[in-house]
């Protein structure tokens, strides 16, 4: 690793942290980053976790000492996150470098498409466990299923579920994600770490970057104006780096 490299996975991570706290799509920065470093497919996705790991952490410890609370509604909802994370994780280990690059290109192409739609405004109200059906409880499975596969706009699925189905603020949507997210991926880097498709070197640079930019996502009370500009901002360089996958 060159200290260029370095530097990027730093400076890439913190940026990543950033939009993963306050939205959604980090990943779609930080795994095509590994593989363009030269890690292979299921190598950068297990690197990957690392960081999210650890930005998770830090942003779970930020909200808990802003006063958030709902830890015993998220640790239900995590239940069946974590058993399809497992499934996930162990699908990516098993399919072939083409299929997950192809995988990859495609949530790519589709979460990109999904951040253009505006988001309704709901009536929201805060969540109780009466809430919390089977048919939620399916769909986190399924959330921890995608997530162990690939976590690319995992972030995207949760304002589904939570905001759309739940219509809980989006504000606390945030809160339930990153400690759900922090939950589910823990099992799923400890498989990955079991098939040695773990490079620490990467990861910690990277979760470095990553924890820096979630304590800053945390902090920050972006109004409507700012939202945007990030939006836009990782749009763009979605769209950049689709066209670097779609040239290798």
């Amino acid at each position: 690793m060159t200290l260029q490299e370095g530097l990027a996975l730093v400076a890439i991570g913190g940026v990543a942290g950033f939009i993963n706290v306050l939205s959604a799509g980090g990943s779609m920065l930080t795994l095509p980053l590994l593989m363009f470093l030269g890690l292979s497919p299921q190598v950068a996705n297990g690197t990957n976790r690392v960081a999210i790991v650890l930005q998770s952490v830090a942003a779970v410890g930020s909200f808990l000492r802003a006063g958030a609370s709902h830890i015993r509604l998220s640790l239900l909802l995590s239940l069946p996150a974590v058993a399809g994370s497992l499934i996930g994780a162990w699908l990516a280990l098993t399919v072939s470098d083409a299929l997950f690059e192809a995988v990859l290109i495609a949530v790519m192409a589709g979460s990109a498409l999904l951040m253009l739609l505006p988001q309704p405004r709901l009536e929201t109200r805060p969540l109780t466990r009466e809430r919390l059906t089977p048919l939620i409880y399916l769909a986190m499975f399924g959330i921890g299923l995608y997530g162990g596969f690939i976590q690319v706009g995992v972030g995207i699925l949760f304002i589904v579920v939570l905001y759309r189905m739940l219509k809980i603020d989006l504000a606390q949507v945030n809160v339930f994600k990153v400690l759900i997210i922090l939950v589910y991926t823990l099992p799923a880097l400890l498989l990955f770490m079991a098939y040695d498709q773990v490079r620490w070197g990467y990861g910690l640079l990277l979760a470095l970057g990553s924890v820096a930019g979630a304590w800053v996502g945390v902090k920050v009370n972006m109004g409507p104006r700012g939202a945007a500009w990030v939006k836009w901002l990782t749009l763009a360089v979605i769209v950049a780096i689709l066209l670097r996958l779609l040239l290798r």
